[in-house]
């Protein structure tokens, strides 16, 4: 079975985004009403090793418009990592609904054999298209978008699993 990198990526962020920004909708009204300054919850973590919820939003963001803009062979645009508050962090992910709104279908047919290269900090990873797509951007949006419901969930913010799901 083929199935095209669009039909994979779209609808996860199609049916994710608006859920992570329900989510923080959420929050933030949860927040409001135990009257807990919003900085509590946006710098929470499950470990102390671990990102903050805002961090959290900002790098599933930041895997969605890569993915995206690297899959149709253009630089990601690079955005700055200054959310200090749920509607920063709302309007981040519109920004990103946004940016994914700009692709066709056509944009990323030829995406599966396409050398792709990210470098961080220490280390440099290659990858084709295919590779990329299926071993980087989906398992780490998943796991960014688990760990910032998990941390919202842990401190209180009543969450169910239709949330994370959206819909």
């Amino acid at each position: 079975m083929t199935v095209h990198a669009y039909d994979l990526l779209k609808p996860v962020c199609d049916q994710m985004l608006p859920a992570l920004a329900n989510m923080i909708g959420k929050a933030e009204a949860d927040a409001a009403q135990r009257n807990i300054e919003e900085h509590v919850l946006l710098d929470a973590r499950l470990a102390p090793d671990m990102f903050a919820f805002a961090r959290q939003v900002q790098i599933a963001t930041d895997l969605v418009k890569g993915g995206f803009s690297r899959l149709a062979g253009q630089e990601s645009p690079s955005w700055a990592d200054d959310e200090s508050s749920f509607a920063d962090l709302k309007a981040r992910i519109a920004k990103t609904v946004e940016h994914v709104g700009t692709f066709t279908r056509e944009q990323l047919d030829d995406s599966a054999g396409r050398d792709i290269v990210l470098n961080f900090p220490g280390v440099t990873f290659n990858f084709k298209g295919e590779e990329y797509l299926l071993n980087f951007v989906l398992p780490n949006f998943y796991f960014h978008m688990t760990t910032a419901y998990a941390i919202l969930r842990h401190n209180g913010v009543g969450l169910g699993k239709k949330d994370y799901l959206g819909g």
